[in-house]
Order: C-alpha cells, then sequence, then structure tokens
C-alpha cells in the first residue's frame, strides 16, 4: 500500500515538472527564432541603408529639378497630369508640312534604359521630315518626366502611363498612333499594345530581343545580390541598383538615368512578354549589323514570335545598339509610306 501511496502522490509533481520543463523549452526555442528574425531583419535593414560604391560619375538629377527643367524648356513639346497625378512630358517634333494622308498619323517613340526622349533626335528629325509628326515620351522618373527617378510603383502604373500617353496624343487629333519602341521600348511598346491592341495602328522594334548576348555583364555578388533583395523590402522607391557594364559609355548628360529601383527593374519579366496572338498589325522589327547587345539571330527569333502575316524584318547597316545612322531611318520612313499611306 505504501508503494501505491507513493505513486499516486509522486505521479502529478512529476508530470508539472515536465510541463514546466516543456515550456521553458518552447520559451527558449520562441525567443531563439524571434531573435534570429530580428537579426535578419536587422541585417536586412543595415545592408539596404549602407551605401555602395559607384562605378558612375553622372548623378542624375532630383525629381524637383526635373520639374524646374520642364518649365524652362522651349521646344516644341507636350505634357500631361496622369489619372494618379503625376506630369509625363512628350517631346515633339513637327514636320515642316504635312501631306492629307499623313495628317492623322503620329509616331509615338518609347526609349530604351537609362535613357529618355532628347537622344532620339537621331529618330524624330528624319522622321519628322518625312512628313510624320513624332512624339517621345519621357517615362514617369525618366528625363522631364515627374516622379520618383529611375522608379515606377509597379507593371499596372508603368502600363497605364503608356496608354494615357497614347490617349493624349489622339487626343490631339491623331487617330492612328505607330508605336516606335527602341531597346528597353520595345518591351514598353509590347506591354502596351497586349493591354490595349485596338489603340495601336503598327509598331517598329529596334533593338531588342527575348536574349541578350552572354557575357556583357558580370554576375552579381551574393552581397550585391542581398543588398537589392533588402532594398526591395526595406526601401522600394530608393534607387539602389546601378546600371553599369564594362565598357559601356556614361554620359555625362544628367537627363540620363543610371539608378533604379529594386521594383522598376522586376515589375516586367521580358522573356514571358508576347504580343497578342490575333494582333494583325504591320510591323517592322529591326537590328543593327553591330548591334553590341543583341545577335542579329536572337532578333529574328523574336522577329518570328510577332503574330501575324503584315511583317518585316530589318537589318540596319552600320547601327550599333544606340547610335542609328540617317539612311536607317529613311529606310524606316520608307516603310512607313508604303504601309500606311495610300
Amino acid at each position: 500500500m505504501g508503494n501505491v501511496f507513493f505513486h499516486a502522490t509522486d505521479g502529478p509533481g512529476k508530470n508539472k515538472k515536465t510541463r514546466q520543463a516543456m515550456k521553458k523549452i518552447v520559451k527558449r526555442t520562441l525567443y531563439t527564432v524571434i531573435c534570429l528574425v530580428a537579426s535578419v531583419i536587422l541585417f536586412g535593414w543595415v545592408l539596404a541603408y549602407l551605401p555602395a560604391p559607384s562605378r558612375i560619375s553622372n548623378k542624375g538629377i532630383s525629381p524637383a529639378e526635373a520639374a524646374a527643367l520642364r518649365k524652362q524648356y522651349t521646344g516644341p513639346h507636350e505634357q500631361f497630369v496622369t489619372t494618379d497625378g503625376e506630369t509625363l512630358f512628350l517631346r515633339r517634333w513637327n514636320p515642316d508640312s504635312v501631306e492629307p494622308a499623313k495628317i492623322n498619323i503620329a509616331i509615338l517613340i518609347f526609349h530604351g534604359f537609362t535613357a529618355y526622349s532628347g537622344p532620339y533626335n537621331m529618330a524624330g528629325k528624319p522622321i519628322s521630315a518625312g512628313g510624320y509628326t513624332v512624339f517621345g515620351l519621357d517615362y514617369r522618373g525618366h528625363g522631364l518626366s515627374g516622379g520618383n527617378r529611375g522608379d515606377s510603383p509597379g507593371k499596372d502604373r508603368f502600363i497605364s502611363d503608356l496608354a494615357e500617353s497614347v490617349r493624349y496624343i489622339k487626343g490631339l487629333g491623331f487617330s492612328r498612333v505607330i508605336i516606335l519602341g527602341h531597346s528597353l521600348g520595345v518591351a514598353s511598346a509590347i506591354c502596351a499594345t497586349d493591354a490595349f491592341p485596338h489603340e495601336i495602328a503598327g509598331l517598329v522594334l529596334l533593338s531588342g530581343a527575348y536574349e541578350g548576348r552572354k557575357g556583357l555583364s558580370k554576375p552579381p555578388t551574393l552581397f550585391q545580390k542581398l543588398k537589392v533583395l533588402s532594398s526591395a523590402v526595406f526601401r522600394p522607391s530608393y534607387p539602389a541598383v546601378e546600371y553599369y557594364r564594362d565598357g559601356m559609355t556614361v554620359s555625362t548628360d544628367t537627363l540620363f538615368n543610371f539608378r533604379y529601383t529594386p521594383r522598376f527593374l522586376m515589375m516586367i519579366d521580358v522573356k514571358q512578354l508576347r504580343l497578342p496572338r490575333d494582333l494583325n498589325i504591320p510591323v517592322l522589327v529591326g537590328v543593327g549589323d553591330k548591334d553590341e547587345l543583341f545577335e542579329i539571330s536572337k532578333v529574328k527569333e523574336f522577329y518570328d514570335l510577332v503574330p501575324g502575316d503584315q511583317k518585316e524584318f530589318l537589318v540596319m547597316k552600320d547601327a550599333t545598339h544606340a547610335k542609328i545612322p540617317l539612311a536607317c531611318w529613311e529606310e524606316i520612313v520608307a516603310w512607313l509610306n508604303k504601309t500606311f499611306v495610300h
């Protein structure tokens, strides 16, 4: 009976001690997990705000400076306010005279990475000399447009900006808008056409493909990847990513933008972009025979995926990625004439 009495009284005590020990283990484990999570968060926060060495001497401009320069600009241009209240800038190249068959046609240029509409004088002048009214959009956060530099709130807003620029130009009396996209502008043109295909009369897609040349840039280090990831989480609107590749020319023009936010860079998966399958508008795809970023064969692969039977492929003689000779633009004007002027 003594043994029975001993077990009857000692058992609950042991259970209590066991429960207390388990509670201590759970508390310690929870505390350890909280400390680890807090350490990761703190490390990520410090990494996001840690200054990084720059290889670019061009520091760009602030949104306030862009606004001041926009007010001072006296050349032909347009500007409009988006549905979310931002001001976008459209450079304009007017023809000396317009044929009746071209009076309702506008060419809208979507610029490339780091650039803005200004350097596209190389396109605006010869195309307007061919009798077409030409516009060049500065994306939000680029050139003379408003907005945080090298940034966009997201893909939907980016596409809305493109759509609103097309509709603004149509509101000026141009019922047919042909988009000319160069480099990143090719992706922009695809996004715009996919989102509102019935608004676009034709496409000129230059110097773009789903895959660039191998070995153009060194892959980022683990530290660089972690810093970008940390910035994406803790500073999504901060231009933490510097665009640089060996051998590139860094423009001294401060309207160029060499720094981007992680969310701008990650908002579009270029390799997933496709034009609508039922699209059947005139499309010209071109690439320079000296393009240092894209091989002709890769641009041809992109061309083969363009739907419809109203498409042509153009290899531009003596053209690099960013420098396209006058003769090439004259070829593009000839294509516009034979395709859209009746």
